[in-house]
């Protein structure tokens, strides 16, 4: 079967994967843009996550709790979840340039430039990007909270990803022009904007990222509850 990429409204993803896995990336399920229908999970398998906030966290730890599921997060991320109830387990804690695979999906951490703490302040480590290889190594590239930077061509020649998952907001992250050098520098054949449209001050949008990005690059314009085709 061909895997599908659901946008869950901010930057909250689902992946079903072609074994037929559900992956949750940054599930923030409470946010304002996510479908009803879709804030109850009736399956988790596996939770990556890029990085502390509570706008990414989101409903890990009960999700984590509910169904029994691995979560990947950067060492110090993981560690403080061990805090908030989940089981310790290193194998799902790695750092930046690390991968971990689970029943056939490979997650690896990459660089992101952003901040990363917990709702009282404290230092969760640094923010991090996800390259997840699905069962047929189909590579998916979410970067997380980030703006634009230079070794994103590294990203792209390393790991080829054919989607990148981009936040286009501006504000906290980076807008359509910087998102937009971002698309250069991976080479991405598809873009999926996210972190955008949530809240009055995230005010980029898929369409003025459209305008600037390069000839050729596909900007899919998902409704929180659509889906693409992997």
């Amino acid at each position: 079967m061909a895997g599908t990429l659901t946008w869950l409204g901010h930057a909250s993803f689902r992946i079903e994967t072609p074994g037929g896995k559900r992956v949750y990336v940054d599930p923030w399920l409470e946010n304002p843009k996510c479908p009803p229908a879709e804030r109850e999970p009736a399956r988790v398998d596996l939770i990556a996550l890029t990085h502390g906030h509570a706008d990414h966290v989101g409903e890990t730890v009960e999700l984590a709790r509910h169904f029994g599921c691995p979560v990947v997060a950067l060492v110090e991320l993981r560690a403080w979840l061990v805090k908030q109830g989940l089981p310790e387990d290193m194998s799902q804690a790695p750092n930046k340039g690390g991968t971990v695979e689970i029943e056939g999906i490979r997650i690896t951490l990459t660089d992101a430039n952003h901040s990363s703490s917990s709702p009282d302040g404290e230092y969760l480590g640094e923010p991090a990007g996800l390259v997840i290889a699905l069962e047929d190594g189909t590579p998916l590239y979410f970067a997380g909270d980030t703006n634009v930077f230079g070794d994103m061509q590294l990203i792209g020649r390393i790991y080829r990803p054919q989607v990148a998952v981009l936040p286009i907001g501006d504000h906290f992250t980076m807008g359509p022009r910087e998102a937009a050098v971002a698309l250069e520098l991976l080479g991405v054949p598809r873009c999926v904007p996210c972190h955008w449209g949530t809240f009055p001050l995230l005010t980029g949008t898929p369409q003025a990222l459209r305008e600037l990005a390069p000839a050729g690059v596909e900007i899919v314009d998902l409704e929180p509850g659509g889906s693409l085709s992997l």
